[in-house]
């Protein structure tokens, strides 16, 4: 193959099991700069246990309609062979393909503990790349067999622990000290500390990451991580300790509700070190009961719902390093295996991902002193204190104040959110919990010795450290303090799996919580690894008859039998699919998600409508602000339309996903099934008269016009209802709960009616996004009422009521959505430029590269300013009154190699365009 050389940059990553682990720039031929190498999303580029990794790269390039024509990856098993373009593992060869992600690696079969190493290049209609840099990747312990270390622990409480309803129970200690004779060549750690560890090797804490492993639900797997710890090691003694903290192994809550709250036992751990000498030979370092043990250290108590327990008098000075006094310290126990399987934690680390200073420090009537950070975040405070031996300082944390300025801690049920910290005393100490985390924009200040001042405090930001993806920004500053407020909202509820809050007693990954709204976060974080491991916890839960729980991991027994909430395991798989490209996790879990399909239909589908809802529209806005749920029987929808119209729903998707799991004599069951139920469904609900289903509530209309369930000559009317109602008996307000707003943005604006879904958007009185803000909300409220209704369910930082918002803003207001599942490898680019807006900056960083819409409205002049990645192409709606007004970069687009005009439709210039920056502007 021949081809001429052109500049243009490289862009890869390696994937393994949906998870991106490297990206960095390759040299192209004409020597344009590299960028260093980094590693973003695990803990370090070590210990995946997919056997087949799966490749992507990016390519950027300042030449319009830059396409790949062909590939080539080698992987090799040193670095030196890679360096003189041996493949020795796998050469592709040169692969006639434009595909640039999720391409499977196809080489010898990966062992245990081994190290692999790759780079790629390309051909382009435009030039030739260079090799890329080397990047690496080892693979984890594959087999049981592998494991040489035991699971270690002490299956009781402490003298000083309290084991109860709102248990006391302190971190556990565990060291080992070993010597190394030879020269090191490479020594590596696999552990897994539940429910949360830390790990120490000569005194240096190894890895950055906090709050790990990820949770899952122990009895059915068991994530751990895997650290390169070379440098830390040395010839002759080493010391290797670990902290175990509670997590969500030894739950919060013992001997309470034992029918609901499922427990796993006392914190344990597993680590196995492998030492690779510099002579070839090897040797293992691994848990077993010939290491100590301690309970009395500095953390005396610590869990996610009430907070730590700090004695700083308590500290074990030195005891990660060598020749440390450990003769009072026990013997641990070696006890009994989780029960789940062990798998390399392949979603990204929890992290200390930003940091921020607090607004205020306000003196209230009892003498305590409040903290306003200024913001509803999810992590800790790091605090500086110089005073007395033996001072308690308290720090109790809140979302909101009273009146008085004390803080208001009803709605956090009995979740105590206090630390402690007890000085030692002399010299200005710092402190932050380990492995505790609150849900917080007010802090109260209790014992602080003398007057605490702003550089006290500071608050850290704790959450999956998912790579930051996507940017918005309107001429309306309501509509991006909205979205300011679902940033925020999304981060702190991320925590090794989705969760419905981050401040009271509940905190518990409920599946209908993040199910568009998956789909909504995907423009804001890379979310690609989180929820490919969020599916794995979800048919985890998955009982032998077929049922799912609505939470997963299942640490609550609510095996309701609700259709909805579990729906949201198809829903998830789907996002991933559209968004990433990623079909694996479909064909991964297909027959579990048929399973839940068949035992739905089994035992509830009777003459084709399902006959079992539990939550109904949760959370619609109530008639009376003090409300929870609303008593009005016209604002509900049918349980009964609810779950026949998602069950016809999810046969659509699984039609789909039976082909991309090569399940293809599925596809006319699902299709005869759908046709059944649609026919019945619009019998039993449907009014031909008066054009409405059920009560007429918006969901009951909004679900059956959204699926595709209306009667062809029928969808106008049932359409003309639902913005009636929205209109005027609601008066432009939001009347939908956490499944019809799901859907709303969008199906409003794909009939014709964006400027509805723009006034919901923008009102700011109840109920509505706005209003929250308008009451001082910086994340979004449980309740549309959230400021009123009573506490036991008014959560100010719950992310359900976000529905297809997010999508609305990129998809529609921006213009920015991938038209087929491929990754953005195809673009549909149509924004909105409703009346209220005269700008919209809008940018995602797609699994295919950066797409960019910056458009503006002046008089009648539109202009739009678009980046459609290299390797892409893109068919893209410019607003316009005739296509002769529309121009490019200045130019008529007559003759133009990169725009092809396709038609005019409603309002519109539609063109395809190739890859590129292009300029445009029209007349509207």
């Amino acid at each position: 193959m021949k081809l001429n050389k052109t500049p243009y940059k490289l862009l890869f990553a390696l994937l393994l099991s949906g998870a991106c682990l490297f990206s960095f720039r390759a040299q192209d031929a004409t020597g344009i700069a590299i960028q260093n190498p980094r590693c973003e999303l695990l803990v370090n580029p070590e210990g995946i246990d997919a056997l087949q990794p799966r490749l992507s790269w990016e390519i950027t390039s300042n030449v319009r309609g830059t396409d790949q024509i062909a590939y080539q990856v080698l992987v090799s098993s040193s670095a030196e062979k890679l360096s003189d373009n041996t493949g020795n593992v796998w050469d592709s060869g040169v692969v006639k393909s434009d595909q640039s992600i999720q391409v499977s690696y196809k080489g010898k079969p990966l062992q245990s503990g081994t190290e692999y190493f790759w780079k790629v290049r390309i051909w382009t209609n435009k030039g030739e790349s260079a090799w890329s840099e080397v990047q690496h990747w080892s693979v984890g312990l594959l087999k049981p067999a592998d494991w040489q270390a035991k699971w270690i622990g002490y299956d009781h409480a402490f003298a000083w622990d309290s084991v109860s309803k709102f248990s006391r129970l302190s971190a556990r200690y565990f060291r080992k000290e070993f010597s190394s004779a030879k020269a090191i060549k490479k020594a590596m750690v696999y552990v897994s500390g539940l429910g949360y560890y830390e790990l120490y090797i000569n005194g240096s804490r190894i890895g950055d990451q906090v709050l790990a492993p990820a949770p899952t639900d122990y009895t059915q797997s068991v994530k751990y991580n895997t650290y390169d710890v070379t440098a830390q090691l040395k010839q002759g003694s080493n010391a290797i300790g670990t902290i175990l903290g509670n997590g969500r192994f030894f739950t919060m809550r013992q001997n309470y509700k034992p029918a609901k709250i499922k427990t796993f036992g006392y914190p344990k751990m597993l680590l196995q070190m492998d030492i690779e000498y510099a002579d070839g030979s090897h040797s293992i370092v691994a848990s077993d009961d010939s290491w100590k043990l301690t309970g009395d250290g500095p953390i005396r108590s610590n869990n996610e719902y009430d907070g730590e327990e700090y004695d700083a008098n308590k500290e074990l000075t030195g005891w990660t390093n060598t020749g440390y006094n450990a003769s009072a310290w026990i013997k641990p126990e070696v006890v009994d295996v989780p029960g789940g399987y062990m798998s390399a934690q392949m979603n990204e680390p929890v992290r200390v991902v930003e940091t921020i200073k607090p607004k205020a420090i306000t003196k209230i009537a009892n003498g305590n002193y409040v903290i306003d950070m200024g913001q509803n975040m999810a992590g800790w405070i790091n605090m500086h204190v110089k005073g007395d031996k033996a001072q308690r300082v308290e720090l109790r944390f809140a979302e909101t104040t009273k009146s008085d300025g004390d803080l208001y801690v009803a709605n956090l049920r009995d979740a105590r959110s206090t630390d402690v910290y007890t000085l030692k005393g002399g010299s200005e100490e710092q402190w932050h919990p380990r492995f505790a985390y609150h849900g917080f924009r007010y802090v109260e200040i209790v014992g602080y010795p003398g007057v605490p001042k702003i550089e006290d405090f500071e608050g850290q930001v704790v959450n999956d450290d998912l790579q930051n993806v996507g940017s918005f920004e309107t001429s309306n500053p309501l509509i991006n303090q909205i979205y300011k407020n679902a940033y925020w909202g999304i981060r702190a509820n991320y925590k090794g799996m989705p969760l419905d809050c981050p401040q009271r007693n509940e905190r518990m990954p409920w599946l209908a919580d993040h199910a568009t709204g998956s789909y909504s976060e995907s423009f804001v974080y890379g979310n690609d690894s989180f929820y490919a491991k969020w599916l794995d916890d979800i048919e985890q839960s998955q009982k032998p008859e077929g049922q799912l729980c609505d939470v997963a991991p299942a640490y609550w027994n609510y095996y309701s039998e609700d259709f909805t909430w579990p729906a949201t395991y198809l829903v998830v798989a789907d996002m991933l699919y559209d968004q990433y490209g990623d079909k694996e996790p479909i064909v991964k879990h297909y027959a579990s998600m048929k399973k839940w399909m068949n035992y739905m239909r089994d035992k509830y589908l009777k003459d084709n409508i399902l006959t079992k809802d539990k939550y109904g529209d949760w959370c619609v806005p109530p008639e009376s602000p003090e409300l929870i749920h609303s008593k009005d029987t016209l604002r509900g929808t049918d349980g009964h339309l609810i779950a026949t119209a998602y069950y016809y729903r999810m046969l659509t998707l699984m039609k789909r996903f039976a082909g991309l799991a090569g399940k293809s004599r599925d596809i006319a069951e699902y299709d005869a099934m759908a046709s059944k139920i649609k026919a019945t469904f619009n019998q039993t609900f449907f009014n031909a008269k008066t054009k409405r289903y059920s009560n007429n509530s918006v969901t009951s209309n909004l679900l059956p016009l959204y699926f595709g369930m209306v009667p062809v000559e029928d969808r106008k009317a049932v359409f003309k209802n639902i913005t009636d109602k929205i209109l005027i008996e609601n008066k432009g307000h939001i009347s939908t709960g956490v499944i019809g707003t799901q859907f709303l943005m969008r199906m409003l604006t794909d009939n014709g009616r964006a400027d509805i879904a723009y006034r919901i958007a923008s009102n700011t009185d109840y109920p509505s996004w706005g209003y929250m803000v308008k009451n001082g909300a910086t994340t979004f409220w449980e309740l549309w009422n959230g400021n009123t209704a009573a506490p036991q369910m008014n959560s100010q930082n719950h992310v359900m009521l976000l529905g297809d918002l997010l999508v609305w803003f990129y998809e529609n207001l921006a213009g920015i959505k991938t038209e087929s599942a491929q990754g953005f490898h195809k673009l549909v680019m149509k924004p909105e430029p409703v009346a209220g807006l005269t700008f919209v900056n809008a940018s995602y960083k797609s699994v295919s590269g950066m797409v960019k819409s910056n458009w503006k409205k002046e008089g009648s002049s539109f202009s739009w300013e678009i980046s459609v990645p290299a390797n892409t192409k893109a068919l893209i709606y410019v607003p316009a009154t005739s296509a002769a007004g529309v121009s490019e970069s200045g130019k008529s687009l007559t003759g133009n190699p990169d725009v092809h005009f396709v038609k005019m439709e409603a309002g519109r210039a539609v063109y395809r365009v190739n890859s590129g920056d292009y300029s445009f502007k029209s007349h509207i």
